[in-house]
């Protein structure tokens, strides 16, 4: 049998070889047992079905959620000589009847439908009258309602095998599986524990970076310009957040297209195209374009504000570099992000899976503060032990020096413990910062009141963020969350265990006798002057020192100096501009 499965890899698709984990998953469904894959993104895993149902008579069932996604495996199928087809609802009854048709005739090899069509009583009958040696489940974690994406209709596939006489064989497959939601799929699909196959979670070729804080429309715009060439996904949070960043890419002069819930489906469709055909470079989605795209030529992903869980996180990531090449995938973290996400779970409608999502929610919050290796995170979320870090991430290769944060952290845990242990981050951090808002007049009395003064409430709420990311504090999770003093902390507590921490900025580089530093503070001097006014009223030496950066020769460029804004532009730009065309000429 697999002698026939590598002649039909070679034969449809090109390869001499399989991949790590396809031949072992084949060879268990052509044996006709039950089969569980879970695979990362990229891995291969729909010709863990196509090959089987190429090498057997009658037609495969792809039950897949979504209709771009069942349109590009279609598309690529019949590209590679294979007729396959798909029944959606962007079909005409007509169009439907016909794919229905070849079918019968056994003209198609694979039938792709979306798991709501499984609720019409009629087309269950059809498909009883079919030979169908096969069914695969695409994205079997929507299955779990532990999972991330849980689709009721999912839940009618564990019945379907009952519309055969001869039972067809199962195949479930996914990307992003938890242990917890593994159980679930095997439970429900009546999957053995050792028919269950899984390649691991890491993307050796991806990249991972968290930025905590910086501007995003000046890190995007500046992103993308340092790769004119290279095709990206921008992944934000709500469909406002997508019109304001596919509206400032558009000004600045980017390819660029955009994918919401709140456009039409053919807009969507119009976009998704512009695309998938490099018509542009860039498009600007909600998680919406999460499972629906299949290009293989994304070199970066941007999420521009975090998403609510990990599986998310990871399975949009992972639209980066599909073709094994190596490529980005970067977070942009703001505060503000947690409150986005709380606020859009608090709109769900099923109010019983709301604690769940929270829970979810900080453990990408603990994703973005953790200075470990973050592929190292990811991957043992997902339940698979990492022995060693990726050496390639954000953390990983950041080589700025860490200092010892024992003495903060036990003023900060002491004062948790001193609150009762049942007050939230934000409020501990104003205490230990010592605000003098009305809400930390209660705890003026507490001896550790104001005990991290000069740090402002943000630097400590970002510090307690950072002590929860490892584990130091924990969260008790609900509509206003409370942090607590863990097992790990407590030993920091009595000196057991110390704490260290990366510096929050780079070091600091002194430049010497840089004359175009110089010169410009020279003529910065002469507007002074004139003007009546100390230099730094004109601008601060870190401006000038940025504009010795960047070399702005334009106006557009000079605003993205560090310090100028439009009306410093207008005052001082012609003039600035000019000394550093006639500099750098």
């Amino acid at each position: 049998m697999l002698q026939q499965a590598r002649q039909v890899l070679k034969q449809y698709f090109g390869y001499d070889s399989f991949r790590i984990g396809q031949e072992q998953v084949i060879q268990n469904v052509l044996e006709g047992r039950d089969t569980l894959c879970v695979m990362p993104t990229g891995g291969g895993k729909s010709v863990c079905y196509q090959i089987p149902s190429l090498c057997s008579d009658g037609t495969t069932i792809v039950i897949s959620p979504l209709i771009s996604l069942m349109k590009d495996q279609v598309d690529i199928l019949r590209s590679n000589g294979i007729p396959a087809a798909f029944i959606n609802s962007s079909l005409t009854y007509s169009q439907i009847d016909q794919t229905m048709e070849d079918v019968r005739n056994g003209l198609t090899k694979l039938l792709y439908i979306a798991p709501e069509r499984l609720e019409n009583e009629s087309f269950c009958k059809e498909l009883s009258q079919l030979n169908v040696p096969f069914v695969a489940i695409d994205e079997a974690h929507c299955i779990s309602q532990w999972g991330h994406d849980f689709r009721p209709s999912y839940r009618i596939i564990s019945n379907l095998v009952s519309l055969w006489n001869k039972k067809p064989t199962l195949i479930a497959l996914t990307a992003t599986a938890t242990p917890s939601v593994i159980d679930d799929i095997c439970s429900l699909l009546a999957i053995d524990e050792e028919d269950v196959y899984i390649t691991g979670f890491s993307r050796e070729n991806l990249s991972f970076k968290v930025l905590v804080g910086v501007d995003k429309d000046k890190y995007v715009k500046k992103y993308i310009q340092s790769y004119p060439n290279e095709t990206g996904i921008i992944y934000a949070a709500t469909r406002k957040s997508v019109e304001s960043v596919y509206e400032m890419l558009l000004k600045s002069g980017v390819r660029v297209a955009k994918y919401h819930a709140g456009m039409t489906e053919t807009e969507r469709t119009k976009e998704q195209n512009r695309f998938l055909n490099d018509e542009v470079q860039i498009i600007v989605a909600t998680n919406a374009f999460g499972m629906g795209i299949n290009k293989t030529n994304v070199r970066f992903v941007i999420h521009y504000q975090m998403p609510r869980n990990m599986e998310s996180y990871y399975q949009e990531a992972g639209r980066a570099g599909r073709d094994g090449l190596p490529s980005e995938c970067i977070l942009l973290y703001s505060s503000v992000d947690e409150q986005t996400q709380r606020f859009l779970i608090d709109q769900s409608l099923d109010r019983s899976r709301i604690p769940f999502e929270l829970k979810k929610l900080q453990t990408m919050v603990d994703y973005c503060h953790t200075q470990h290796c973050l592929q190292a995170y990811i991957v043992e979320y997902f339940g698979e032990q990492v022995s060693q870090e990726c050496g390639q991430c954000g953390n990983c290769t950041d080589e700025r020096p860490k200092t010892d944060v024992t003495e903060e952290t036990q003023k900060v845990l002491s004062c948790v413990v001193r609150m009762g242990q049942k007050f939230g981050k934000t409020i501990t951090a104003d205490v230990l910062a010592g605000a003098r808002n009305k809400k930390v007049v209660d705890f003026k009395h507490l001896s550790t009141y104001g005990i991290l003064k000069p740090m402002s409430s943000k630097e400590v709420s970002r510090f307690i963020e950072f002590l929860i990311a490892e584990k130091l504090l924990s969260v008790k999770p609900g509509q206003y969350p409370t942090i607590y003093v863990s097992e790990k902390g407590k030993e920091v507590l009595i000196g057991d265990r110390k704490v260290l921490r990366r510096l929050s900025e780079e070091p600091k580089v002194v430049i010497k006798d840089d004359p175009l530093f110089e010169h410009l503070r020279a003529l910065r001097k002469q507007i002074a002057d004139r003007e009546s006014v100390p230099p730094f009223v004109v601008f601060s030496d870190k401006t000038l020192r940025d504009m010795c950066e960047k070399k702005p020769i334009d106006e557009e460029s000079f605003l993205d100096v560090s310090g100028v804004g439009q009306n410093k532009l207008e005052r001082y730009g012609e003039v600035f501009i000019e000394a550093i065309r006639e500099f750098v000429s």
